[in-house]
């Protein structure tokens, strides 16, 4: 039997399991592992400038592919702690990746010896596990039972914590021995997949909602098959934007609180059937359950069995991966077209077009300073279907979700359920490392591009060109807009005068100068005229010179932006909304009134 060290054994595994991408940051209680990744090559590794950044570049690249699971790596103590935000931000979003760190000596853990902190213990929450490996000899089989966890059942993220001395010591392992566990899914069965259709076939308007199950199960195609078969409107979640592309006949729109549409809440609340899969009614998108459930019967499609009826008890409720339930409803849709028995949907399918051909909020604004719809729609006629969005929280994601277009699955990389400020720039340049040949652009508030800005650095450093959009108005706009409820404006400026830059006026944050310090290059817009032609630059600018490039917009200081605070019945909508075609230019459908 071979010898090596555990570090070894554990890098070697990593491969096995289809690992080639790491992102982390090495330290002195993780050198080993770090040497045993050089000496086997085979990974690539990114160095990151903060191991929180690790965390969501790993993020970033798993929501990048089908399969993918990404790795980040730090040391002990505060590594592991900083990292604890990524894991939480997966485990919410059901994003499986392997966060590997050192830990002091097994003999000394307990005796406060420095940056020793049981990081098995902090992360428990966080993770569906987390483990220090106190045997080396357990290694292997630790390391394989984490790619097994966080492959089976909900996708989530795993820890593994490694003692410097485990990792040092050597073991016997045969890597060509070596194979991954078969992962579990749970699996509708027939009966269970008819009664649903049953349901779905006595109601007079039923919808589809599509959930991040269906992205992460890669069963979209299935998604619009079952759909078109059926004849049944589709309402994608945050999560599942692009399960069906957004020009598609059936999409219906987003529902919600916040990232919704007119004409997404609209025809939900028209609707007296639901079908909910791989989705988990999170309260940003139900509201208030009252009105979102009266006069409705649901049935709720999920791969984890507690996560039924968590919310609110449907009708009926099975256990599945989204994929292995959309391959029965396809089967049985088909064989029931086949036999005609499937009621005509188009009258119902069609009311719901026409909502989305009326229901729309303008768009188009030549106001100086600019308001942020207007880059969102300059966004749309310069990005196409092809891009990859990256975004995290706050107005400018907000907005976003309302206004963009997504065509595809996996091409709007949002961190859903945590959303961290800070996320966006790490995550993109994980997305663009697992997918360089698809346009990537993130988009941030200035406080989401501030809080890890040191990323930049990393995309300068390591050749990942992307294009960074960020929308500047100096203020934490969201929560500006939630303390309109107290009656406070408290904490929540951005604003200084720049000593060093006074043609900012109050914007306080030089971000030319910053981003442009860090190696990446950045253009400065302040006339909504000039956004499409400096988005063109962008991507020139990218291309050649391989680093991210970032396109500043200076907004107006306050722009409300359309949500309810209760339920989606009642969304106050501060702007203007369309009213004739030229408000909305790059809109799904044109303006009808």
């Amino acid at each position: 039997m071979p010898r090596m060290t555990a570090a070894r054994a554990a890098v070697e595994i990593l491969k096995r399991e289809g690992v080639t991408n790491a992102f982390g940051v090495p330290g002195a209680a993780i050198n080993p592992f770090y040497a045993a990744l050089k000496g086997a090559g085979g990974i690539d590794h990114t160095l990151a400038r903060h191991v929180e950044g690790a965390s969501h570049m790993a993020e970033g690249y798993t929501r990048t592919h089908p399969g993918n699971i990404g790795v980040c790596i730090g040391t002990s103590g505060p590594a592991g702690t900083d990292m604890i935000t990524g894991l939480y931000s997966a485990i919410g979003d059901s994003i499986p990746i392997l966060c590997i760190t050192g830990q002091a000596p097994t003999a000394v853990i307990q005796k406060e010896d420095f940056q020793a902190v049981d990081i098995a213990s902090i992360a428990k929450p966080v993770t569906k596990a987390a483990t220090t490996v106190m045997e080396a000899a357990q290694v292997p089989g630790v390391f394989q039972q984490a790619f097994h966890l966080m492959r089976s059942g909900r996708p989530g993220p795993v820890l593994i914590d490694l003692p410097i001395d485990v990792q040092l010591t050597e073991i016997d392992f045969d890597p060509e021995m070596y194979e991954p566990l078969p992962a579990f899914k749970p699996t509708a069965t027939r009966a269970q997949i008819e009664k649903a259709i049953a349901l779905l076939n006595a109601s007079e308007r039923p919808l589809i909602v599509a959930g991040g199950g269906i992205i992460n199960a890669d069963a979209s195609d299935l998604l619009v098959e079952f759909a078109e078969l059926t004849g049944t409107p589709v309402i994608p979640t945050l999560m599942g934007w692009g399960a069906i592309a957004d020009d598609h006949e059936l999409n219906a729109g987003m529902v919600g609180l916040q990232t919704s549409h007119r004409y997404g809440n609209a025809n939900f609340l028209e609707s007296d059937f639901v079908l909910g899969i791989g989705n988990r009614w999170a309260n940003r998108h139900t509201g208030k359950l009252d009105v979102y459930t009266q006069g409705r019967t649901f049935v709720h499609v999920d791969i984890e069995p507690t996560q039924i009826g968590k919310i609110f008890a449907p009708d009926f409720g099975i256990a599945s991966d989204a994929k292995a339930a959309l391959e029965l409803f396809v089967e049985v849709a088909r064989e029931l077209k086949a036999a005609g028995k499937l009621p005509d949907r188009s009258g119902w399918a069609a009311s719901t077009q026409e909502r989305k051909a009326q229901l729309q909020r303008r768009t188009h604004f030549d106001n100086i300073p600019m308001k942020p719809q207007r880059v969102y729609e300059e966004m749309n006629k310069a990005f196409g279907p092809e891009t990859r969005y990256v975004t995290t929280i706050g107005l400018s994601q907000i907005a976003g979700a309302q206004m963009l277009h997504v065509y595809k699955p996996r091409h709007w990389i949002n961190c859903g359920q945590a959303g961290p400020l800070g996320w966006t720039i790490p995550a993109a340049l994980g997305v663009a490392t697992a997918d360089p040949e698809t346009p990537v652009v993130a988009l941030s508030g200035d406080y989401d591009f501030q809080f890890m800005i040191e990323e930049l650095a990393v995309g300068a450093q390591h050749k990942i060109p992307y294009v960074h959009v960020l929308v500047n108005n100096a203020y934490l706009g969201l929560i500006r807009q939630a303390q309109r409820n107290l009656d406070i404006n408290f904490q929540v400026n951005l604003e200084f005068e720049n000593i060093n830059s006074p043609e900012l006026g109050v914007y306080g944050v030089d971000h030319v100068k910053v981003a442009e310090g860090l190696g990446c290059k950045v253009i400065r817009v302040t006339d909504p005229n000039e956004l499409g032609a400096a988005f063109e630059e962008a991507k020139k600018l990218a291309a050649e010179h391989q680093v991210p490039v970032v396109v500043e917009a200076i907004l107006e200081r306050i722009t409300n932006i359309s949500m309810s605070g209760s339920d989606i019945a009642s969304v106050n909508e501060w702007e203007e909304i369309a009213t004739e075609p030229g408000h909305t230019p790059t809109a799904i459908k044109p303006l009808k009134s």
